[in-house]
């Protein structure tokens, strides 16, 4: 939704309100995509939905400058080209909306270094990162909550890697409001019953880092060049071995991106041994690559258009900012600051 057409729940009918966001990475993955885009993408008709790129949450590790401006427009390009309709949502920049920083550092004095010590992502992030641990890194889940509150969220889409932090966001509220009285309602989470995909190894999840994910924008050659070496069921070391496709990774791929047929084909001839891991993966392959065409043609038709990209871009900043607004003013009122 645009700052030009916005309207509020009253005048549609009450819809709950959402928000939920994206790092800029760089590459936005197959993982992305099932786990979060495709889902926020079927709830614009029946909910407000809020949706950005993230970016403040990126800096809590170490990064280059040059590559992060680029991309920052690449992640909202695609995310629009993957189905985040600017017309039907507020789509935006973190960092444009500068309000974020104000409220995550009043939330700040309702968080708990006890709580935020015990958060798991900080610990797997920190012995990964062997020394270069920020400030940033370890008050990240405070950020987050100031995002969701900031633009009164009622529900947050959460995969179960979030379901801590969104939490401590539930705690923080309560915090604030018993101190501050009564402002803001606690969000709930919005879980969703599509599979989770691993990486290509089936070891680890999905990630640039790891170079074990296939790319929204990957061509069907580079979809097949990736699949044809990744990890099935081990169980199937030849054609004729039975297969359990409940434990393979690739089968999960089928249950995202094919139709019922082929996952029941997939299923049976496993089991059966009827069809080899080879013929299964060029299931997906074929049906991984439908979807993701037309992805790639819109994202490359707007990237050809960065003035339009930016204008789109600055709209929903527009947007944001307004609700931003509104809430900082209760905020500030609330906490003695006016």
């Amino acid at each position: 939704m645009t700052a030009s057409n916005a309207v509020t729940p009253k005048e549609r009918g009450h819809r709950k309100t959402v928000f939920s966001g994206i790092q800029p990475s760089g590459i936005v993955h197959i993982g992305n995509y099932v786990g979060a885009i495709r889902n926020w993408a079927g709830m614009l008709d029946d909910h407000d939905c809020t949706f950005c790129v993230v970016d403040l949450h990126a800096m809590t590790v170490p990064y280059e400058p040059h590559e992060m401006r680029q991309r920052i427009v690449d992640t909202f390009t695609l995310n629009m080209a993957a189905g985040l309709d600017p017309e039907r949502c507020c789509l935006f920049v973190q960092s444009h909306v500068s309000e974020v920083a104000e409220l995550c550092w009043i939330l700040m004095t309702c968080a708990s270094m006890g709580d935020l010590s015990r958060m798991t992502q900080f610990k797997d992030k920190s012995d990964k990162l062997k020394g270069q641990v920020s400030a940033g890194l370890f008050t990240y889940p405070v950020l987050m909550a100031a995002d969701i509150l900031l633009y009164r969220a009622e529900v947050v889409p959460v995969g179960e890697d979030q379901t801590q932090h969104l939490e401590f966001a539930r705690e923080v509220t309560r915090r604030f409001n018993s101190t501050f009285g009564e402002t803001f309602a606690e969000p709930g989470p919005l879980f969703s019953d599509v599979p989770r995909l691993m990486g290509l190894q089936n070891k680890d999840k999905m990630s640039k880092s790891l170079n074990n994910y296939i790319s929204l924008l990957d061509e069907p050659e580079q979809i097949w060049a990736k699949l044809k070496t990744a990890a099935t069921d081990p169980a199937r070391v030849r054609r004729r071995d039975p297969g359990t496709p409940e434990i393979c990774n690739i089968f999960t791929m089928h249950k995202a991106f094919s139709p019922p047929e082929d996952i029941e084909w997939s299923a049976q001839g496993c089991r059966s041994a009827e069809i080899g891991c080879i013929d299964c993966k060029r299931c997906v392959t074929d049906n991984m690559a439908a979807e993701l065409a037309p992805i790639s043609e819109e994202y490359h038709e707007l990237a050809a258009a960065p003035d339009r990209v930016r204008q789109l871009m600055e709209r929903g900043a527009e947007t944001a900012r307004a609700r931003a607004r509104r809430t900082l003013d209760e905020v500030r009122q609330r906490v003695g600051l006016r």
